[in-house]
């Protein structure tokens, strides 16, 4: 596989454009001046996140709460917010697909900064029902943006739900910067997302494979009285200087995880990222997450060295089904696939015409957050 000789962006992912000297367009359009307007949005955002955390104190049961998936970035985070700021957090975890690692950094982390811990364990029926659908019908851009649309709605559903039970002011996810991919979310979801839009995919509606108590699943301002106060749902490392390395070596040394090895999202992710990288090697050439840490890459965030090496290791292991990779074979035996059903069948839902949503206010998860957000 060609990569970017500076970013290693696969050849295979749209837009790169390698010319001869084997460098992509990004890398070639990308100018350090840059860095300056980029910087004035970052701190704008800070400035709103420090009046956020100051002002979220004493309002609910918690001040704020944190979707801890047991990955460095939420780990860190809590930290930060806990021993930094001083603030009163519940961390809150949906049990699904968590890995052992994962699991391993949880339990550590919660004991080491003495939070509370929620967990949320649904039946495990709908979510199979639900990736065995997806991955059979994936839009344009594979597994993993398919997935995404659908999967991180729901967790991110499930902690408001809890926030809004608890009074809790802030949702503070730990997402990295390029996560969740910028058509979902940049910095913040606008109020008006979680105060008036029914997160319910329309394109599960239509399948007809699922029942209406599996669609109340997802979030929906609707199912509460008027008046009620939602909290807002922020990404703090969209607004503070982010770190990739650092907070990977932060977290080790702080005791919160026990080994770089931990702390490495090649170990602590999703188990089921496997196969969803498994199916867009297969589908699209080049695994999904490439262009995040290439633009970490570029932006001096993450270590070129590092991921040089992890990416083809990760990409072997992944398309051999060893190591790690073995989750491949794990998943689709449990969601009863073979590799001729992770199928591309639909386009993507950028392209989609606008009456395909339920209302024009649904496209407001589907747009980039302004640079004023």
């Amino acid at each position: 596989m060609k990569r970017c000789v500076k970013c290693l962006l696969p050849a295979a992912v749209p837009g790169a454009d390698l010319n001869a000297a084997g460098v992509c367009r990004p890398c070639r359009d990308y100018r350090p001046a840059d860095l300056g307007r980029f910087e004035t949005v970052r701190a704008l955002r800070e400035k709103d996140l420090q009046q956020a955390l100051q002002s979220c104190r004493g309002v609910g049961d918690y001040d704020c709460l944190v979707p801890l998936s047991g990955g460095k970035d939420s780990v860190y985070l809590i930290h930060r917010l806990k021993v930094d700021y001083g603030l009163r957090v519940l961390a809150h975890t949906t049990d699904i697909d968590i890995g052992e690692v994962a699991w391993a950094n949880i339990r550590r982390a919660v004991d080491k900064l003495d939070v509370e811990h929620l967990v949320y364990r649904p039946p495990m029926r709908f979510y199979r029902d639900l990736f065995r659908w997806l991955l059979m019908n994936q839009e344009a851009r594979g597994a993993v943006h398919t997935i995404s649309y659908v999967y991180a709605p729901l967790f991110e559903g499930n902690a408001l739900k809890v926030a809004v039970e608890k009074r809790i002011p802030l949702v503070l996810a730990g997402y990295s910067p390029g996560q969740p991919i910028a058509d979902r979310m940049e910095y913040e979801f606008p109020p008006e997302a979680i105060a008036q839009v029914d997160w319910t995919p329309p394109e599960l509606a239509a399948a007809g494979q699922f029942t209406d108590e599996d669609l109340a699943r997802f979030w929906n301002p609707a199912h509460y009285p008027p008046g009620t106060r939602f909290p807002r749902y922020i990404a703090p490392y969209h607004a503070w200087k982010y770190d990739q390395d650092a907070i990977m070596k932060k977290v080790v040394e702080l005791g919160l995880i026990a080994s770089a090895k931990n702390a490495s999202p090649v170990f602590s992710n999703y188990p089921i990222n496997w196969l969803l990288m498994y199916s867009d090697l297969k589908n699209l050439g080049y695994n999904p997450y490439a262009p995040e840490f290439a633009a970490l890459i570029r932006e001096g965030k993450a270590s070129r060295r590092y991921w040089g090496l992890m990416a083809k290791v990760v990409d072997f292991i992944t398309l051999n089904k060893i190591y790690l990779g073995r989750h491949v074979a794990r998943h689709m035996a449990w969601l009863g696939l073979s590799d001729a059903d992770l199928r591309i069948t639909r386009s993507s839902r950028r392209d989609w015409p606008e009456s395909v949503y339920q209302s024009r206010a649904t496209n407001v998860l589907l747009r980039p957050i302004s640079e004023e957000a």
